[in-house]
């Protein structure tokens, strides 16, 4: 009996602190829970798309970065295809890590060449800017992080087949932008032998300046213009990637252009 009786009792004492280690923990986790509402919500605002849905928009980096979420993304101004500029752009997921790359490389590639004369037509080296088109609509979220708001790219709900990378004069790339969205801008590509790397302005410069880049920076490509209806032609191009098929007749353009047409 007396064992039995023992026996009960510490059975009952097990129970009783199961019991009471279990409601701690209920606590505990209701604590924690109703301490998480009120939080801000990750301080992030629902996704939300911008640009249209038939037209160009180009992400364009600068030499900032942040981390965000864990991982480091290139900070940057996103230009829609009306003209507006989101500054504190972020590009978030995929080809994050190429575009710093590329940018890092452009970045390299201007100190060296800048300051310098082109030999062919004698003006100077411009800096140049790489930049990265989207096709169709920009899915981004608002973010602020250490007080300040960001746009977020969300790169990963992007169909890779519509992103690609270009690179040219850094005044021109919201032209580049603007004459993507223009109806009748054809790319082309400049023989070895075209006339336009002996004009004397900037145009020639830059022609000759993307072959070099693509030489030393070891891009697919160099020496293609984008021609706009009005026949004016802006140079640039190709980076490393991303090259999204959507955009292969900008990455090997099918048609020389003809400087006397």
């Amino acid at each position: 009996m007396l064992k039995g009786w023992l026996l009960w009792v510490f059975l009952g004492g097990v129970v009783a602190v199961v019991r009471y280690v279990i409601i701690g923990i209920v606590v505990v986790v209701a604590v924690v829970a109703a301490a998480l509402t009120l939080l801000p919500p990750t301080h992030r605002a629902s996704m939300q798309y911008v640009g249209s849905p038939n037209g160009f928009e180009a992400f364009v980096p600068s030499s900032q970065t942040i981390n965000y979420n864990g991982h480091i993304d290139p900070v940057g101004t996103l230009i829609l295809p009306n003209g507006t500029t989101l500054p504190n752009a972020v590009w978030n997921g995929k080809y994050a890590s190429t575009i710093i790359q590329n940018h890092n490389q452009i970045v390299q590639l201007n100190s060296q060449f800048v300051g310098q004369t082109d030999p062919v037509n004698n003006q100077p080296y411009v800096p140049l800017q790489d930049f990265y088109v989207i096709k169709g609509q920009v899915p981004i979220q608002q973010a602020t992080l250490n007080g300040q708001t960001y746009y977020v790219i969300e790169a990963n709900s992007i169909n890779p087949a519509n992103i690609v990378g270009f690179y040219t004069y850094d005044k021109w790339v919201s032209n580049f932008v603007a004459a993507m969205n223009t109806p009748g801008a054809i790319p082309e590509r400049l023989p070895g032998n075209s006339p336009v790397y002996d004009w004397t302005n900037t145009t020639g410069t830059v022609a000759y300046q993307t072959l070099q880049y693509e030489v030393y920076g070891g891009y697919p490509a160099g020496g293609y213009v984008l021609e706009l209806s009005n026949k004016p032609i802006i140079p640039y191009g190709v980076t490393t990637g991303p090259l999204g098929i959507s955009f292969s007749n900008f990455t090997a353009p099918p048609q020389v252009y003809n400087s006397s047409s």
